[in-house]
């Protein structure tokens, strides 16, 4: 997106979200898009500012997704790379019959109360055939 949110501050952060789509048969992988700091151009070059990043290596984010045939996967890991989109992998999913629709529901999560955290941007939430994470070099954590 053109435009995105920046989360600078809070104790709480939670995102979920789910579809529910005629998936072609096989199997699927679910990424978040997500940025350590505020990115922000200057002079016509890209710059990051990760004055307010902070709090996400103390506890690990953790992902969640479910599908209406009953699958769940969870997994979890630290955010890392301040200054970079990165594509953190929350799990995958196999659709048996094509024929009818699947619903996903995906979250993130770090509720942990005990520290706060912030500089963070959630672009979206990715689902690819699982063959092109094969191919992609931006499989982060499992």
């Amino acid at each position: 997106f053109s435009t995105v949110a920046y989360l600078q501050h809070t104790w709480w952060f939670e995102v979920d979200g789910e579809v529910d789509f005629p998936f072609p048969a096989g199997t699927y992988s679910l990424f978040f898009r997500i940025h350590l700091g505020r990115a922000y151009k200057r002079f016509g070059r890209r710059v990051c500012n990760t004055e307010h990043v902070h709090g996400w290596d103390k506890k690990p984010v953790q992902f969640q997704l479910w599908t209406s045939d009953g699958q769940y996967v969870a997994s979890q890991c630290f955010l890392k790379e301040p200054g970079n989109w990165t594509f953190y992998h929350a799990g995958d999913f196999t659709v048996e019959d094509g024929n009818s629709s699947t619903k996903v529901k995906f979250s993130m999560t770090q509720i942990d109360c005990t520290h706060t955290k912030g500089g963070l941007c959630l672009d979206s939430a990715f689902i690819y055939p699982s063959e092109f994470k094969k191919s992609k070099a931006f499989l982060n954590c499992s």
